[in-house]
């Protein structure tokens, strides 16, 4: 059969919003699990055959069973999943964070079983809400939940260090009591613990610095689980931290995956700033280091640093890679021609459900039926997908009829209720049909009506918007070729370092999931009004 190089892993391998990686092997298939935070389906996944092209197979929990994020908060929701393999059955194990503020971190952390990696899924099982963070470790027929125990209280630092809990997995049920993890005393605040076992050793991973630009993935080990463990003298495996001109910023949260023939690989988090540290537009992704083992037994990349390129596995040639394309989520057109949501779709903090989005009841469109305010944290009516390169364009064709001032439909460049961008169509109060933009910044509302666009009897348009690095433009075309719209704006309100908000020490608001583009409808008098969309079109220019 012989063998082949794959080529080069180009970083990040999931551009855009993909944080908090959780990677597995199962026989020749790799697969990806990321935090989704407060967007639909929670838990995204990807596949490869190879580590260098990478599938997106969409959300695993795509419906209020298995996820409920009514009422989430900002950067709330699906925290740091983790994916494994027991028992013939995957494994998922997810927070749902229900509020960060005051100090407190409500989690409810559960765990669902599948088949196959599309499901169909398990009902949950509680587990605990003691902290986040949490990852199943399977050693044979062992499996022990771990998790950051959470503390709240003033002056105690947030945690109280990590702990670990058998899982039965035949009663699908934790049992006995939860036992610290013994960590070496400089361990200080880590979180994102992943374990293994290798030779006589388990090694902790784990997460330190915060999941800023002082980010970085450790290394401990112990002859026991629970330890003590002792920190790799070498110091972390993988950081940025003291290199603030890489392009790859905040290295961090790392889980490893052997190939099958030797090798090891560390899936870990990394962010593209606009600047020396500045603001990250594109969130955190995913990316991926080579891993290996020295003789006395610890894990090494090449240089401890994040990097744009790594040597792909060696692979056995009858092991045919899919020709996904390097873009996870596709450059292209979506007319909307299938029953479901495309993978590359995200809804926000409620599904996709008949009631309020339909692909069938106009054929080759998209119908949004108007949702809540963009302040309400119930009932949106926004699709969006990730915005994966600082250079890109979103375009959408929309038809619609407002009948008043309290329906709006457009499309959104957007990150969070407190910030986002609107170009909508909507009625003046001279019941005209007209284009306008709306902003938010930091919870701060304004609609430029002096610069609207008669639309006339105009019901059908294109509309696009433009990101080039720190600046956005929105752009419309009513049949006669595109016309600027408006200013340029700001691009670094759609940032992570914008969106959190921290006040006497006390956090507001948190940043953490990246830039969207999307479909928007609003309805404030609560009757649903629609508006259809087609012919949506991405594209990313790396």
């Amino acid at each position: 059969m012989g063998i082949r190089p794959a080529g080069v892993i180009r970083n990040p391998v999931l551009p855009g919003s993909h944080p908090d990686p959780s990677v597995l092997r199962v026989g020749p298939d790799f697969y990806l699990a990321t935090s989704t935070f407060e967007w639909y389906p929670g838990v995204r996944l990807h596949h490869s055959t190879d580590l260098v092209h990478w599938r997106p197979l969409g959300g695993a929990l795509a419906d209020t069973r298995l996820l409920d994020l009514t009422g989430c908060p900002d950067s709330g929701g699906v925290w740091a999943p983790s994916l494994t393999h027991a028992d013939g059955l995957f494994h998922l194990v997810y927070s749902n964070v229900s509020t960060y503020l005051g100090g407190f971190t409500d989690c409810p952390n559960h765990l669902v079983t599948a088949p196959s990696i599309e499901g169909p899924w398990s009902d949950p099982v509680p587990l605990h809400a003691r902290g986040f963070d949490v990852s199943l470790f399977h050693d044979g027929a062992d499996s022990r939940l771990l998790n950051l125990v959470h503390d709240w209280r003033p002056g105690h630092g947030g945690s109280a260090g990590l702990e670990a809990r058998r899982y039965d997995r035949a009663e699908r049920r934790l049992v006995g009591d939860p036992v610290r993890i013994e960590l070496p005393p400089q361990a200080g605040w880590i979180e994102g613990p992943n374990l293994y076992r290798h030779g006589d050793w388990y090694y902790l991973l784990t997460a330190d610095g915060g999941t800023g630009y002082d980010h970085q993935v450790t290394v401990s080990r112990s002859r026991t689980l629970t330890g003590p463990y002792e920190r790799d003298p070498n110091g972390p495996l993988l950081t940025a931290r003291d290199h603030p001109d890489l392009p790859l910023q905040k290295a961090g949260h790392g889980s490893l995956v052997e190939t099958g023939d030797g090798q090891w690989y560390l899936a870990y988090l990394v962010a593209r700033p606009q600047g020396r540290r500045g603001p990250c537009v594109l969130g955190r992704e995913t990316a991926l280091a080579c891993v290996t083992w020295t003789a006395d037994g610890w894990l090494r990349t090449e240089t401890g640093l994040p990097t744009l390129e790594v040597p792909a596995p060696v692979l056995f040639s009858g092991s045919e890679t899919v020709p996904f394309g390097h873009h996870p989520d596709g450059d292209g057109t979506d007319g909307f021609d299938e029953p479901t949501l495309g993978p590359q779709w995200s809804t926000l903090r409620r599904p996709a459900t008949p009631d309020w989005v339909s692909l069938t009841e106009r054929p080759s469109h998209l119908r949004l039926r108007g949702g809540r305010s963009p302040q309400s944290l119930v009932g949106p009516s926004l699709v969006a997908r990730r915005v994966t390169s600082a250079r890109c364009s979103f375009e959408a064709t929309m038809e619609y009829r407002p009948l008043g001032f309290q329906h709006l439909a457009g499309i959104t460049a957007y990150y969070n209720t407190r910030n986002w961008y609107h170009l909508h169509v909507t009625v003046d109060d001279e019941g005209r049909t007209v284009l306008r933009a709306a902003s938010c910044d930091r919870g701060v509302l304004s609609v430029d009506e002096a610069g609207q666009a008669q639309l006339g009897v105009t019901t059908r348009l294109r509309l696009g918007v433009d990101f080039d690095g720190a600046e956005l433009r929105f752009r419309y075309d009513t049949g006669g070729g595109w016309h600027p719209f408006g200013l340029a704006l700001d691009a670094t309100v759609l940032s992570d370092e914008h969106a959190e908000h921290i006040e006497d020490g006390q956090i507001r608001s948190l940043g953490f999931t990246g830039a969207f583009v999307g479909l928007w409808a609003w309805d404030l008098t609560g009757a649903g009004h629609h508006a259809d969309f087609d012919e949506v079109t991405y594209r990313a220019m790396r």
